[in-house]
């Protein structure tokens, strides 16, 4: 009986011991958040791009501290968010936060004291930026020979960072136009900018962007590289795709191309942020992201800070893409020859089909349907079907009232011949101009 009652003793203990465990890391008192203020106005006043503005945050949050406007405040992720809106409230400086991360604070303090937990986390950094690709998430050719890059990320340019962006660039070297997306976008490291703009210029350097850097008192400038490995397109139209969320990298991206002429945004205005900076531990369970530079553009002398960067073609994000394809094709129409007028205009009917989707009585769907010799249209739930002998099936897109499209098949389309009503064929169209035709043989598929 005694070690049962021992036993529960020690079991009501630990429950104990682990509530209170829970409670402080769920919790934060008074002390604790003086300790983050102090820590933080240290950190800005010495670092923030701006001294006059790093002192009138201090004084603000200092000053709702003292009257216990942050009394209330019990849970720590919380008491983060809070401090970075009115820090922000100052500044209106999107990169500058307030990050609750005791994890992440521990393995870093960890990783500088043992050997074992650097090369563990360097490790998960590298595995990271595998998993992500370095940013390039997709990369394909459009119809009409336009490439497409869709950029996540602008990594650090080390070994496998460059290599994973000169595969990309060489990749796309043969299209026609190119169109980098950077809707989704964050921003990263200037020195990818670099990379993938030097690709995009001939041998002679190009002044992209400088930086004035505080803590350091030093101004430093990007130029494109002289040497990129495989081939530049200095000639190639270059379309940028842009979003409320595209920010900080991804922005100076686009302002530098934009103020070059080299670039046509389309999209949205971008976020805001042209403050360069770095993380920062503030306690053993906060970190702050200071700001502490300013690019300052060649051209413009100034930077996007505050403004964003706004887009030539001004569309919702969600239009972007297709906008930019079609603008592309059109471009390259006006100087092409007869025959490949013909495939880009194909291209961009198709295009603005996808982009419009027409409704058509089903009354007059249903007119289609039958077989047409070896060719097959079918009705069903609305929609039509078309099928080849020993082919698989697919569905018809409208274009027009007697004109389909196949998503699947995108060289080929499907027209609908009439004499007065009576449907009496279908006529295949190929977008090298090529047109063949088939009877209508019943009327029941």
């Amino acid at each position: 009986m005694k070690k049962q009652t021992m036993l529960l003793i020690l079991i009501f203990h630990l429950i104990t011991f682990m509530a209170q465990a829970q409670e402080g890391a769920d919790h934060i008192d008074d002390s604790e958040k003086q300790e983050v203020i102090d820590s933080i106005s240290n950190i800005l006043e010495s670092d923030y791009v701006y001294p006059d503005v790093a002192l009138e945050m201090i004084a603000l949050v200092k000053k709702k501290m003292s009257v216990g406007d942050y009394s209330d405040i019990n849970d720590p992720d919380e008491y983060a968010q809070q401090l970075t809106s009115d820090l922000q409230s100052v500044s209106n400086d999107l990169h500058l936060r307030i990050n609750f991360t005791p994890e992440q604070i521990s393995q870093w303090r960890n990783a500088s004291q043992s050997e074992e937990d650097s090369i563990a986390m360097a490790e998960r950094r590298l595995n990271n930026n595998r998993r992500n690709n370095y940013g390039f998430q997709e990369i394909k050719i459009l119809d009409g020979n336009v490439g497409y890059l869709d950029l996540t990320g602008f990594f650090h340019v080390d070994e496998e960072a460059g290599a994973t962006a000169q595969a990309a660039m060489n990749y796309l070297s043969n299209a026609d136009a190119l169109i980098i997306d950077l809707r989704q976008n964050g921003g990263g490291s200037p020195s990818m900018i670099q990379l993938i703009t030097s690709y995009l210029y001939g041998p002679e350097p190009v002044h992209l962007n400088s930086f004035y850097y505080r803590p350091t008192d030093e101004r430093t400038q990007t130029w494109t590289l002289p040497y990129v490995p495989g081939k530049r397109r200095p000639d190639i139209d270059v379309y940028v795709l842009t979003s409320g969320r595209t920010f900080s990298a991804a922005e100076e991206f686009s302002y530098n191309l934009r103020n070059l002429e080299r670039a046509t945004l389309v999209g949205e205005t971008t976020g805001g942020g042209a403050h360069p900076g770095g993380t920062r531990i503030a306690t053993d369970r906060y970190m702050i992201w200071v700001p502490t530079g300013r690019a300052i553009n060649p051209i413009t002398d100034t930077n996007w800070e505050g403004t964003g960067v706004e887009p030539h073609i001004k569309v919702p994000a969600g239009k972007a893409l297709e906008t930019a394809h079609v603008e592309a094709l059109k471009k390259m129409k006006e100087s092409r020859s007869k025959d490949d007028q013909f495939s880009l205009q194909w291209a961009i009917d198709g295009l603005k089909a996808k982009a419009n989707p027409i409704e058509i009585d089903a009354d007059i769907l249903e007119q289609y349907a039958g077989n047409y010799g070896p060719r097959m249209i079918k009705y069903e739930n609305g929609s039509l079907f078309y099928q080849r002998e020993g082919n698989p099936r697919y569905m018809l897109i409208p274009m027009s009232t007697d004109t389909f499209m196949i998503e699947e098949i995108p060289y080929f389309r499907i027209k609908i011949i009439k004499e007065g009503n009576n449907v009496i064929a279908i006529q295949g169209l190929y977008n090298d101009g090529r047109t063949d035709k088939n009877l209508k043989t019943s009327s029941t598929p």
